[in-house]
């Protein structure tokens, strides 16, 4: 509790003493009682209930977030063109009054929803678009009265400033920004500098009366039905037609992915083929390189192809019978005993 109300509090407190005094007095001497003293109580507890009252209109105690405008009978204009500090300030009892000023942040809201703005029920603003669409914004705009023009703020509009300045003002400015733009624009690419727009001449307006603007804020856009069911169709169409796009696509890609199997398998067979008649060629050629050292080895000792073919002969033969008149004759290795080698005719 500051000095000013405490003071205040005991300039009540002896107001009531006062009373008290004198209804037991008037009991008293109802009763016939004596009232010897009485009086002077009375007199002296009237006295401080008058000092004190005296004093505590004299003082007025500011919080660090308020201004005070003094409205003073002794002013030439009729109040003091330096509003007051604050803390513990002094003013002439009776003949000087002081009202109070907020300068910290307030937030005056224009809303759709019933309960959410300063004003109950649909508050929001009907603004219309540069192609004619008519759009309703929700808006918020955070201000604080200028601690140096607190004065004027009085003088101009006392405590009004919200609802018959910042309110008109931040209206008519949000029509005039969005008349500039079309509907597309207002909910997509110019947004922001619609809001910035709006923002740079509610900051001047406001100013010049005395007021600051901290911030504002664009809640939300809402159309009307005729046009939010066109958005609705338009948005429906595009989502098919994304659709629709993303079918061919897919079917484009699986079209190339069947193509790229297909045209794996058939590079497949060619390199197979490849492979195998390139092995062939070296069979061949192998073959041929054979062929040719047989008949070379088969020049210079004509007696090997005979020593081959003894060799392939089964161990288990100890006969062999030829054709009548052939002329080969090939004396065969010992195939039972040392003793008596085998005579082949």
């Amino acid at each position: 509790m500051n000095i000013a109300s405490l003071v205040q509090g005991v300039a009540m407190i002896s107001w009531l003493a006062v009373g008290a005094v004198v209804l037991v007095a008037v009991v008293r001497a109802s009763r016939n009682q004596g009232i010897k003293g009485i009086g002077t109580a009375i007199i002296l507890v009237l006295v401080v209930a008058i000092l004190m009252t005296t004093v505590g209109a004299g003082l007025v105690f500011l919080q660090p977030e308020e201004r005070g405008v003094v409205i003073s009978a002794f002013a030439p204009k009729g109040y003091r063109e330096e509003a007051l500090q604050p803390g513990l300030r002094w003013v002439i009892p009776f003949a000087e009054t002081v009202v109070k000023y907020p300068i910290s942040k307030q937030t005056y809201t224009m809303s759709i929803a019933p309960q959410e703005g300063n004003i109950i029920g649909d508050d929001s603003v009907a603004a219309r678009t540069e192609d004619g669409q008519e759009i309703y914004v929700d808006a918020s705009v955070i201000f604080a009265v200028n601690p140096d023009k607190v004065t004027e703020v009085h003088i101009a509009w006392q405590d009004r400033y919200a609802n018959d300045l910042v309110r008109p003002l931040a209206r008519g400015v949000i029509r005039d920004a969005v008349s500039q733009y079309r509907v597309d624009e207002v909910v997509t690419t110019f947004r922001f500098d619609m809001v910035n727009q709006i923002s740079t001449n509610l900051e001047a307006q406001l100013a010049e009366n005395g007021l600051i603007l901290v911030e504002f804020v664009l809640r939300n856009i809402t159309f009307s039905e005729e046009y939010a069911h066109s958005v609705e169709q338009k948005q429906i169409a595009e989502q098919q037609a994304l659709q629709a796009k993303f079918v061919v696509e897919s079917k484009k890609q699986e079209a190339e992915q069947a193509r790229q199997i297909a045209q794996g398998q058939a590079d497949a067979v060619v390199i197979a083929a490849k492979g195998d008649a390139e092995a062939r060629l070296i069979q061949a050629e192998a073959e041929a390189n054979a062929l040719e050292l047989i008949a070379a080895a088969l020049k210079d000792n004509p007696d090997l192809l005979t020593y081959q073919y003894i060799t392939k002969l089964s161990p288990s033969i100890q006969v062999m019978l030829l054709p009548s008149g052939s002329p080969f004759l090939f004396p065969l290795p010992d195939l039972q005993s040392p003793e008596v080698p085998p005579v082949i005719e």
